[in-house]
């Protein structure tokens, strides 16, 4: 099967990690997973534990909370398939390293970072299913760094589903395609 590029979006605790590794596993080729979580308490520590334990053996996983930019090419040769879950705790990371700088350097930072991975990920041939929270279906935060989050989570989902090949939005663990490339005669994944 071709390289393409999938997204899997939808709110917190929607069943988008769950059905993103159904794909994965549906999907023919050795499989990675990315993790971008990093154990700062117990409680992550569970979810963490909680999400491996779902994972079939034979996946790899890597951790890669920072510079996933450097880190997919390495990734991307040595497998078929690529779950990285997920985009937003990789924003939240990314804004908490550049916490001292200004809104629009961190945007532009996020921005060619965003750039970067698409290109790797669309010349690099193989699947790529990506998790990220949708986070602009709630109300306005109450302060400027939420509200930067929520913007640079924004352009990051905005970018990954124009680059998509398709697009699932998952709400109480249902998930519906809202965009989709034909990928073969009567089939879509």
């Amino acid at each position: 099967m071709a390289g393409r590029i999938i997204l899997v979006t939808g709110g917190a605790r929607s069943g988008k990690s769950a059905f993103a590794e159904s794909l994965a596993a549906e999907t023919a080729g050795k499989k990675t997973y990315i993790a971008t979580a990093e154990i700062v308490d117990d409680e992550m520590r569970r979810r963490i534990e909680m999400h491996r334990r779902r994972r079939p053996a034979d996946w790899r996983t890597v951790e890669v909370p920072r510079h996933l930019v450097q880190a997919l090419p390495d990734i991307l040769v040595n497998t078929d398939v690529v779950l990285l879950d997920c985009l937003t705790v990789y924003v939240a990371t990314l804004l908490y390293d550049l916490r001292h700088e200004q809104g629009d350097v961190i945007e532009r930072i996020a921005r060619s970072e965003v750039q970067d991975m698409l290109r790797l990920m669309a010349d690099s041939g193989k699947v790529v299913i990506a998790v990220t929270n949708e986070v602009g279906s709630g109300i306005v935060p109450g302060d400027a760094v939420s509200r930067l989050y929520r913007d640079v989570a924004g352009m990051v989902n905005q970018s990954f589903a124009a680059a998509a090949d398709n697009v699932y939005l998952t709400v109480a663990g249902i998930a519906v395609e809202i965009k989709g490339r034909q990928v073969c005669a009567g089939e879509y994944l």
